[in-house]
Parts: C-alpha cells; sequence; structure tokens
C-alpha cells in the first residue's frame, strides 16, 4: 500500500513532526484508541523500540515496533516485532517538493495471520481509512 500527502512545511520541519513518536497520537484515527505506551521523551534512532496499544474491531491489540532505518530528514522505517500482523514494514519518505513544500510518502508492505480472507474482509479497507486520516491530519497541521 501507498500514500502520498504534500504539506507546506520544509523537509526539516516535517521531519521533525514524525521524529517524535509521541505525534502518533495526533494523526491516528480516534476510534482506534491508540495510545504510545513507551515512557517519554522516545529517542529515535536505528534500533529504537517503541510499545502501543491499540484497539482492532474492539480487540484490545499490543504493538511493539522497531526503527530499522533512520536516515534524518528523509527516510526512516519502522517494523513490527510483535502485534497483529505476520510481517509489517513501514517506509517513511520525504522529499521536497519542486513547487515548495514537502511530499511525504507512506509504503507499507504486511503479511496478515489469515492471509487472503483477512485481508478482503477488514485489513485492506481499514488500512485505507486509517491513511486518509492520517494525511488529513497531516496536512493540517504541517500546512
Amino acid at each position: 500500500m501507498k500514500s502520498e500527502t504534500l504539506v507546506s512545511s520544509s523537509l526539516d520541519e516535517s521531519f521533525e513532526f514524525f521524529a517524535s513518536a509521541e505525534n502518533l497520537n495526533l494523526i491516528t484515527p480516534p476510534w482506534l484508541r491508540f495510545n504510545v505506551v513507551s515512557k517519554p521523551p522516545i529517542k529515535m534512532f536505528t534500533g529504537a523500540q517503541i510499545q502501543y496499544r491499540l484497539r482492532i474491531h474492539r480487540i484490545p491489540v499490543s504493538w511493539r515496533s522497531e526503527i530499522a532505518i533512520w536516515e534524518p530528514p528523509l527516510r526512516f522505517v519502522d517494523r513490527q516485532i510483535s502485534g497483529p500482523f505476520r510481517d509489517w514494514y513501514h517506509l517513511h519518505e520525504l522529499s521536497r517538493n519542486p513547487s515548495g513544500g514537502t511530499l511525504i510518502t507512506d509504503q507499507v508492505e504486511y503479511k496478515v495471520p489469515l492471509g487472503k480472507i483477512a485481508h478482503s474482509m477488514f485489513v485492506g479497507r481499514d488500512l485505507l481509512r486509517i491513511f486518509r486520516f492520517r494525511n488529513q491530519q497531516v496536512e493540517k497541521i504541517l500546512s
């Protein structure tokens, strides 16, 4: 899955926003009841781990991710260590837009425990809703 958002803030300002794990609360839909469990401030670097709690279709879920790549201000990757997916790899790329501002690109690769059935019933649709909300919030905050 790929998602793009164009914001008016600079590359450095945009990356700084994403460099704060605590800001995930601002861009995650309220229906997920998302909370960062790791004690703030969370220092971001390759190998940093972050613990979250959320609800997926009212089911409580614990999620631990690791920053697999950290290359400010251009990209970083979080990957799931434990959580609801069999595999989760989320590439965040930021680039200067030629006409101003910053292009934020999210590329997510994932596998779900129940394969195509779970994906077709829930996951694909849920992720589209989540990223639609996320992009709207990021535009409001960074533009």
